[in-house]
């Protein structure tokens, strides 16, 4: 559906001569925009910028991307000037423009990203080291990780409910296909991670980051093990004490408000699912550390963690992107090399197997977007406003559009100690993630 041009009050004159200068160095940026087009409308007229299909010879590549943008209150123009693509996510959160595809123009941009890291130059320099600088203040430090937690889960257990799997996993989960639904896929996950451990009855596993408790309730429910795990959400604690409860586990399951660097003793298995993201650059050494030394000898340990190219990841660290300022706070994205890297200098584990699934994570998020958008109406009758709504969307198309371009991805790491010596037991189907279509 193509977006209906709003004009504000004032019309054309609510654009200042700085505005226009804005609008004008805009579309100078954008001209040589390639794999793609976007359509802008505002109050001074309407402007397509790029071709499709002109002078592209990738035949993998997809050329049919061409977003419609209308821009609403000049003053985008203004926030994409100081702040860089930071300011255009915040320039939506308040209205003043809208996409009728925001997931196709993230894709888009992802695909021109000489031209997106263009914007955050100029005054947007200014801005980013002020990002930069309050970001510094999030150090995932012993009190800064339960800070920096709080402010994203502590939302409330009803509002994650609305729009996640029944088992509450907000973490990817691995589809067999486009048409799978967001509870198979997500069971399979963990199902997945079971088999590669090859949990036993006897084993005694680690988690570290319960999430509300989806893995600790599965793994013991279906394999029997003991599981031990932690978080420093009191949110995630509580609800996660009542389905222990309700699943008659109590005796197998035993749960942790603890931070991760605290933890003691020595398991057979450990399971870590998307919470090395919380950790920080600076602690990476320190948590993969803990890891090693929490394993027995023999001892096992997957990990899930969303990363980025390893050719982007020292420039990443530097940069405070949309994610970091108004969704997870302190958070960061590992590279692969990162992982080893840490790994490696901190613990005697070997890697002995690693899966990329980032396909699965934009129909993940795909799915998480459509349970949202359906449930809108609940959602603010919890009191979240129409900003809160909006930087929900945009932060969840953001991502989606970030995954099927594969500029992020998701791994799960399967780690040994030296005494290891078993094989792990595959899925009975193991899925080929080359058979996606994202």
């Amino acid at each position: 559906m193509n977006p209906t041009v709003v004009p504000s009050a004032a019309g054309s004159d609510a654009f200042t001569a700085l505005d226009a200068l804005l609008r004008r160095r805009l579309l100078e940026r954008l001209a040589p925009l390639r794999h793609g087009s976007i359509r802008l409308r505002d109050a001074l007229g309407e402007v397509e910028l790029g071709r499709c299909g002109e002078e592209h010879n990738d035949a993998e590549r997809d050329d049919t991307l061409a977003p419609a943008i209308v821009v609403h209150d000049p003053g985008f123009y203004r926030a994409l000037a100081a702040n860089g693509s930071v300011g255009a996510g915040e320039a939506y959160i308040d209205g003043l423009w809208d996409c009728d595809d925001l997931v196709a123009l993230v894709r888009l941009l992802v695909r021109n990203r000489d031209l997106l890291d263009s914007m955050e130059t100029g005054w947007a320099r200014i801005g980013g080291w002020a990002l930069r600088g309050w970001h510094r203040l999030r150090r995932n430090t012993r009190a800064g990780s339960r800070r920096n937690i709080a402010a994203h889960y502590d939302l409330g257990n009803e509002f994650f409910a609305l729009f996640l799997s029944q088992d509450l996993m907000y973490s990817s989960a691995v589809y067999a296909g486009e048409d799978d639904s967001l509870e198979a896929a997500s069971q399979r996950k963990l199902e997945r991670i079971c088999r590669k451990l090859d949990l036993r009855a006897d084993d005694r596993v680690i988690e570290i980051g319960t999430g509300w408790g989806g893995f600790a309730v599965y793994a013991a429910g279906r394999y029997g093990c003991h599981v031990t795990t932690t978080t420093v959400s009191r949110e995630q604690y509580d609800l996660a004490a009542q389905r222990v409860r309700e699943a008659g586990l109590d005796d197998r399951v035993t749960l942790l408000l603890q931070d991760y660097r605290d933890l003691r003793g020595q398991y057979d298995k450990l399971v870590s699912i998307e919470m090395v993201e919380a950790v920080g650059a600076d602690f990476l050494a320190d948590y993969f550390g803990r890891v090693g030394a929490l394993l027995a000898p023999h001892g096992l340990a997957m990990l899930q963690a969303i990363t980025i190219e390893d050719h982007r990841y020292r420039q990443a660290l530097r940069q405070v992107d949309f994610i970091k300022r108004f969704v997870f706070p302190g958070s960061f994205i590992p590279s692969i090399g990162a992982l080893l890297e840490a790994k490696t200098r901190a613990s005697d584990l070997a890697l002995v197997q690693l899966d990329d699934f980032g396909p699965s994570y934009a129909l993940t998020l795909r799915d998480w977007r459509r349970n949202f958008l359906r449930e809108r109406a609940r959602i603010e009758a919890m009191g979240y406003d129409r900003r809160f709504l909006r930087l929900w969307e945009f932060y969840l198309c953001y991502c989606e559009g970030g995954f099927r371009e594969r500029s992020i991805g998701v791994a799960q790491m399967l780690l040994a100690k030296p005494g290891h010596r078993r094989a792990a037991r595959l899925p009975e189907a193991e899925l080929h993630m080359s058979e996606l279509r994202a």
